[in-house]
């Protein structure tokens, strides 16, 4: 029993997975037009289904929303008792019916027709009541679903899922949709977090708070020039003569030098007691990066510098904690 149910699962997958791969075959002229066509809307993308493809609809309405390209999902159903309205002027309309013949799809199909808006169909055949009126067509062929009645959309969903995503997704790359444009998109929750650059999760910045002193102090000066910072660092930073980056002095550094010296510490030239060519990132680097960092070498501060290597900001652990991109015990 338990055997049988394992290789009928099995089954399923490899039923779904088929009718994805055979998602293939629609990469086709058609499918070179939908992509232009997206890409060239001068207002939102509004898709559509009934039943298991509507889920599937709203599914691909929030994936071209998030990658640049508005869109926002149509009640078949609700269409045509006033959210008809929604629809407007440069709107192109994605319907997504397997069977090409429900009720709700044609009917939506007709209004939307005598509204002259273009309308992208994906269903299984050109020749169902939907690929006929389309105005492009997104033909998956015949899927057998999973199901073991042959009834339940499965395989059928699965397919229109990826060709959904492909559609979607090319147009994204003809956008030249970058990094950038997708944390805008995403700015809260763990894929907004990774997408942060450093200059933004920084809190200590040049002119501003940045704790910065030449190399050519002793730790006495280095430490009277910090006095006047408000919010202190756990390490000043330490530049050369062309004010480039040349060294990092920490708070654990000075426990050190007042724990193990003869009471001459403060008048020691910082030079000789800093850390040279510290470990350093650009502004430009992903906040992501500077967390590896300091994780692989155990340190909670990292110098930002620019393309010259001079010092514009430092970031410290408790930047990547407010941001929950490490947490306070993960040992910085």
């Amino acid at each position: 029993m338990a055997e049988d149910i394992l290789q009928f699962a099995r089954e399923v997958i490899q039923a779904e997975a088929a009718a994805v791969g055979a998602m293939v075959g629609a990469i086709n002229d058609s499918f070179e037009r939908a992509v232009r066509l997206v890409l060239e809307c001068r207002g939102s993308v509004l898709t559509s289904g009934v039943g298991k493809a509507g889920h599937v609809a709203r599914k691909l309405s929030a994936t071209f929303a998030s990658t640049g390209t508005p869109s926002h999902f149509l009640s078949a159903a609700d269409a045509v008792h006033g959210d008809l309205g929604s629809i407007r002027k440069g709107d192109v309309v994605l319907i997504l019916s397997a069977s090409g013949e429900s009720d709700e799809i044609l009917r939506l199909l007709s209004l939307v027709k005598k509204l002259s808006h273009p309308v992208i169909g994906v269903t299984t055949s050109a020749s169902n009541g939907l690929g006929r009126g389309a105005d492009i067509v997104l033909s998956m062929g015949k899927i057998e679903e999973a199901c073991p009645l042959g009834l339940a959309p499965s395989a059928s969903t699965t397919a229109m899922m990826a060709l959904g995503d492909a559609l979607a997704l090319s147009v994204m790359k003809l956008r030249n949709f970058s990094a950038e444009d997708f944390a805008v998109f995403h700015p809260a929750g763990q894929i907004g977090r990774k997408l942060i650059r450093v200059r933004e999760a920084m809190t200590f910045r040049l002119g501003e708070n940045l704790p910065v002193a030449s190399d050519q102090l002793t730790v006495g000066q280095v430490l009277h020039e910090m006095s006047s910072i408000k919010r202190r660092s756990g390490a000043v930073i330490l530049t050369d003569g062309a004010r480039k980056l040349s060294g990092i002095f920490s708070d654990g550094d000075l426990r050190r030098l007042l724990t193990d010296n003869d009471g001459s510490a403060l008048d020691r030239p910082i030079k000789s007691v800093m850390t040279r060519s510290p470990k350093r990132v650009k502004e430009s680097a992903l906040a992501s990066e500077a967390m590896a960092i300091m994780r692989q070498y155990r340190i909670d501060e990292l110098p930002v510098v620019d393309d010259e290597d001079r010092p514009v900001g430092l970031i410290d652990v408790q930047d990547l904690v407010i941001l929950r991109m490490l947490d306070v015990d993960s040992g910085g």
